[in-house]
């Protein structure tokens, strides 16, 4: 299983939610090894509003809050999992806001993922039609047949 949808697993949580984020946009930042392309950059993606898992990258998880806040704001929920699924995981879930210092005092290095988005606490929120039993589609009827 990919490394988002095991910290997700592992948090309990949807990476998207009807008429919260639809989209999830996988990505990391630039390092040395090699640069983003420019339509690829951080501030872009964040842009949309939609949930981001960004691989590899919490050594310039200061330099990425600061880029993230002006677009999804404080409350932003954010979680920081590192090695899900191995005997040894550690996930921190919290804010733009508290994320930094949450880290600093638990320090996490290389194989985490940073999940960012709206979507990471939506608790009460609309199931997507797409799989209910009423929902009409071409090769189903509203009977589920």
């Amino acid at each position: 299983m990919p490394a988002f949808a095991t910290a997700a697993a592992l948090l309990g949580q949807e990476l998207t939610v009807p008429e919260v984020a639809q989209s999830l946009v996988l990505t990391r930042v630039s390092g040395r090894a090699s640069p983003m392309p420019e339509r690829e950059q951080l501030a872009t993606f964040a842009s949309t509003g939609t949930t981001l898992a960004i691989h590899l990258a919490v050594h310039r998880l200061p330099w990425i809050v600061e880029t993230l806040l002006p677009h999804y704001g404080a409350n932003c929920p954010t979680a920081l999992v590192m090695r899900a699924s191995w005997p040894d995981q550690r996930v921190l879930v919290g804010t733009l806001e508290t994320i930094v210092e949450q880290h600093e005092r638990a320090p996490m290095e290389r194989t985490v993922m940073i999940l960012v988005g709206p979507a990471l606490d939506a608790k009460d929120f609309a199931e997507s039609a797409l799989y209910s039993p009423e929902y009409h589609r071409r090769f189903r009827g509203a009977d589920g047949r």
